[in-house]
């Protein structure tokens, strides 16, 4: 499946974007605020991004993601996916990385964007969550781009490379986002 924007088109992560995932997680930037930490090879990061390739025992996949790509050249920019609770919940948690050059353009907005959009539009959730580390301004500043609210703040839950940090948590409803 394709999500398209005005500049981005989000395609489903394949077995041939592992080597683009393995730059992306090996980036030093990129492994200050992402939890997995700096993968040791391309065979670790295969590992992880396993369980995104196929469904889940009873065919209903749990996590999700998509390759962030130039919508005119193609060009990798980063990754994005969400994480599905139980169906009754109606609701999803939402995670986004891109490569350090492409940081500051607007594509990681642009990206979440077209993804809660199909949230709320295709897989009719009710509310869409994200979480970043309280140091991550960046990232703060695209969350609040796309109309979430910070509903809180978890002490110390994050193993990041510096130590544990705190994660501010932000949620969107469908009724809150501009469809």
């Amino acid at each position: 499946m394709v999500i398209e924007s005005e500049r981005l088109k989000l395609i489903d992560l394949n077995e041939a974007d592992l080597e683009d995932i393995f730059q992306l997680h090996s980036s030093q930037e990129v492994a200050r605020f992402n939890t997995i930490g700096i993968p040791l090879d391309s065979e670790v990061t295969r590992k992880v991004i396993a369980p995104l390739l196929k469904p889940s025992g009873n065919n209903r996949k749990k996590d999700y993601s998509w390759t962030i790509r130039d919508k005119k050249t193609n060009e990798f920019l980063g990754e994005i996916g969400i994480s599905i609770a139980p169906e009754r919940y109606r609701r999803a948690t939402l995670h986004y990385s891109l490569l350090p050059r492409y940081w500051g353009n607007g594509f990681a907005t642009e990206a979440a964007n077209s993804l809660i959009k199909y949230c709320f539009e295709e897989l009719k959730l009710h509310r869409i969550e994200a979480g970043c580390a309280v140091d991550n301004l960046a990232s703060v500043r695209v969350l609040e781009k796309l109309g979430m609210c910070l509903e809180g703040r978890k002490r110390k839950v994050l193993p990041l490379k510096d130590g544990w940090s705190d994660n501010f948590e932000f949620a969107i409803l469908k009724e809150d986002f501009n469809i």
